[in-house]
């Protein structure tokens, strides 16, 4: 199965609260009108559209094995062998968006540009749980039971940046209008790539103990892996 799919804009849009607990703001109106006129200009310039293209374990472990920089040991290789599906997907605000945030900071407009940049990173990210509600819907539409579905890219937990080259080789974003520089940074900037997998909660569950953890400021993983687990 390989799907090319739009988003909805306003399921990815954050909510100024939101916007302010993640960058550690506080809840005045001065940073409120920064998140409302990022959020208005995303709603004028993004274009979220994505794709995602269904795989088995092994032609998804030919795609991790990538150029063999990952971690020895990964989260994904004690969830992907118990996965029911995976899919890898791609997906992106589209190019304006990252154009104009660049345009805000080559103007010197820093306050805007700042908080431009960190709308769009969060929607984006939703864009991303968006692709794995989807592809949950995907499997209930052929038959299959309620999957619990979380994305997992290139540049986190182990897994290789350099990974993307052969993700992109098997998916070919460029469909989409997602492209791969030398570096491994996609463009446009505001894009997520990765793969989708589908199973029982308890399949994302892993003790958070490899080496690279200790390094991770965010931990989101934890939260993330609870969230199925309440919404089982």
């Amino acid at each position: 199965m390989r799907e090319v799919f739009t988003l909805a804009l306003e399921d990815l849009l954050p909510d100024p609260a939101e916007v302010l607990a993640a960058r550690g703001l506080p809840d005045e109106a001065r940073y409120r009108e920064l998140v409302e006129a990022a959020r208005s200009e995303i709603e004028a310039l993004a274009e979220p559209r994505g794709v995602q293209e269904e795989l088995t374990r092994e032609e998804f472990a030919e795609v991790y094995r990538g150029d063999g920089g990952n971690d020895t040991e990964t989260p994904l290789d004690e969830i992907v062998p118990r996965a029911d599906r995976l899919a890898l997907f791609a997906v992106t605000l589209g190019g304006e968006v990252s154009e104009k945030v660049s345009a805000r900071f080559g103007n010197r407009d820093l306050a805007a540009g700042w908080m431009l940049d960190a709308v769009a990173s969060l929607a984006a990210d939703a864009a991303a749980h968006r692709a794995a509600v989807n592809f949950s819907a995907y499997g209930r539409r052929e038959g299959a039971p309620s999957l619990a579905v979380l994305p997992y890219s290139p540049g986190y937990c182990g897994w290789a940046v350099s990974g993307q080259r052969r993700l992109f080789a098997k998916l070919r974003p460029e469909e989409v209008g997602i492209t791969l520089g030398p570096s491994c940074v996609m463009q446009p900037l505001k894009s997520v790539s990765g793969v989708l997998v589908a199973g029982p909660p308890e399949v994302h569950g892993f003790d958070n103990e490899f080496d690279f953890c200790s390094s991770c400021s965010t931990r989101e993983c934890e939260e993330r892996i609870a969230r199925l687990g309440r919404n089982a």
